[in-house]
């Protein structure tokens, strides 16, 4: 008998096996059984031949492990035959990907040809036989993406999930093993519950998957149209439900792939609610800077959905204010620039939820000016029809930042619109100390603009309180001047408290012309109404002002 070199194969160092047993004969003849199955051990042979020494190979992933080479051995040595089902097929299939057991081998009975009949039947499959060769998949990867089973299982299931969603579209789906699905046409809350309840039957099955395998689903899933409302409520569910068993590298991992997979959904079908939960979670996680952004993108998006208690997040560790103000900043660049076009209704629930949160965040001791500001402008003026709310959100700061310099007071008071502010928040802000006297008089100045432009609405050349109107001209001029005046003499506290009466007292007369002129325009609408009414008299009306 000739001397032929034994066979050691190392299987991911979990185990070795050796062809050292026998005599060099049935050695020869176990060699050949091998290679006439499988087309790696075929050429590993025709390299080593005339060799007398031992040859090793060594396998560092081979699929499925020591166990897995000793079934394939197996199949060798039984001529090529083992049973396949839906509960071996995926692991049989990387085997014959990976050890080249295929036609080029062996023409009839080799084990990839097989794998590929046997995944033909794949539809008559359970979902519950579907389900089990999935999850075998993602314990063979790369293997099994490479071999094409995984694709083939994943199709299948998606498929399944998807004409469970063209079938039932109410979304109202039952199980894909079932023979039919069922439309429910009840409204009533109770039949919505189970309506609900059919279409998001799967969700605890695919929470088994890793994050790779829900990405490649979800993606498929998306590309057949399916309801993204119901994807959404998956994807929140799956993080949920894996958080609770998960390591702080594997939440990471799941953290970026929901919110990379919500980024790709219709975003009208996305939760606020449940995209500020993750948020929450991301504090403590240090997820990439792009997934970073996608969540902020999306949650900037909804700020008109979002809450006071939403907003209220606490800033990074290392900073000292109390609430993260740079991300709402962020938050409103993004609803901002999300859009070419903002509806007015949306924007005004922005402006009321923004009043608010600078309320809130106005005693922060440490929150800086510039800051304080940049919240306040962070909206266009046309967001706010009343300043009085940021008014006492400025009033606030001012009191617990009493420290800060008059210019400092005044660029925090640029946040203002005087124009927008109410009498009673112009009247306290007369004799609010807190406030600097430029600040009141640039108030003043705006009142008498409004007064101005009210009593040129009324297209009356000439009226009953014309000798008020032509009084006040020349004392608004006097005192348009005086306050020009003082507003040079700010520095003089004497001068501060003479304004500050002077302020009050036209701001009195300012109120006074606006009665005025409120009856005026009363007269006339009941002479217009009277006028019309009038068929038979051709007179023209006296004016109400001669």
């Amino acid at each position: 008998m000739g001397v032929s070199c034994v066979l050691e194969v190392d299987v991911n160092g979990e185990e070795v096996f050796m062809v050292d047993k026998f005599d060099s004969f049935y050695r020869e003849c176990l060699q050949k059984i091998l290679s006439s199955y499988c087309g790696r051990i075929s050429k590993l042979f025709a390299k080593s031949k005339g060799l007398t020494r031992n040859l090793k190979v060594i396998f560092h992933d081979f699929p499925g492990g020591a166990g897995s080479f000793e079934l394939m051995t197996r199949f060798c040595y039984n001529n090529g035959k083992i049973e396949i089902n839906p509960f071996s097929i995926s692991l049989l299939h990387c085997i014959a990907y990976y050890m080249e057991m295929d036609e080029s081998v062996c023409k009839t009975h080799n084990l990839f040809e097989q794998a590929e009949k046997s995944l033909e039947e794949i539809r008559y499959w359970t979902w519950s036989e579907l389900l089990v060769a999935l999850k075998d998949c993602q314990n063979l990867l790369p293997i099994a993406s490479s071999s094409g089973v995984l694709i083939k299982c994943l199709d299948s299931l998606v498929g399944r999930l998807a004409l469970a969603c063209e079938t039932s579209p109410c979304p109202s789906t039952s199980s894909p093993d079932s023979s039919g699905f069922r439309l429910s046409t009840d409204t009533r809350s109770t039949e919505s519950l189970k309506s609900f309840s059919r279409a998001t039957w799967w969700f605890d099955d695919l929470v088994a998957l890793r994050p790779h395998l829900i990405e490649m689903a979800i993606k498929s899933l998306v590309s057949r149209k399916f309801d993204n409302g119901i994807i959404s409520k998956f994807l929140f569910y799956y993080q949920k439900s894996k958080f609770v068993t998960a390591t702080s590298n594997e939440k990471r991992e799941i953290t970026e792939t929901v919110i990379e997979l919500l980024y790709s959904l219709d975003q009208s079908a996305v939760s606020c609610k449940c995209l500020f939960v993750i948020l929450r979670v991301v504090l403590n996680l240090h997820i990439s800077k792009c997934g970073r952004n996608k969540l902020e993108s999306m949650v900037g998006s909804k700020l008109d959905q979002a809450s006071l208690d939403n907003l209220l997040v606490p800033s990074p560790i290392g900073t000292n204010y109390l609430y993260d103000v740079n991300l709402i900043l962020r938050f409103i660049k993004s609803f901002i620039e999300g859009t070419s076009s903002i509806p007015l209704m949306r924007l005004k629930k922005v402006a009321s939820l923004m009043n608010m949160y600078i309320a809130e965040v106005a005693p922060d001791p440490s929150l800086k000016p510039s800051k304080f500001l940049a919240l306040v402008r962070a909206l266009p003026d046309s967001a706010r029809d009343s300043y009085d709310g940021i008014y006492l959100a400025i009033d606030m700061y001012l009191e617990v930042h009493a420290g800060l310099s008059e210019d400092e007071k005044m660029k925090v008071c640029c946040g203002l619109n005087y124009e927008k502010l109410s009498s009673e928040a112009w009247n306290h802000l007369a004799q609010n100390n807190k406030f600097p006297s430029k600040s009141a008089a640039q108030a003043l100045i705006s009142q008498q603009c409004r007064l101005k432009s009210l009593l040129q609405d009324t297209n009356q050349p000439v009226s009953p309180c014309s000798f008020v109107d032509t009084e006040s001209n020349g004392k608004k001029d006097e005192s348009h001047d005086q306050i020009v005046l003082y507003a040079g003499k700010l520095d003089l506290s004497a001068e501060n408290e003479k304004l500050k009466v002077h302020l009050q007292s036209m701001h009195g007369r300012v109120i006074e012309l606006e009665k005025v002129c409120r009856k005026m325009q009363t007269q006339m609408s009941k002479m217009m109404r009277s006028r019309l009414s009038s068929h038979s008299n051709a007179r023209s009306l006296p004016r109400l002002c001669s």
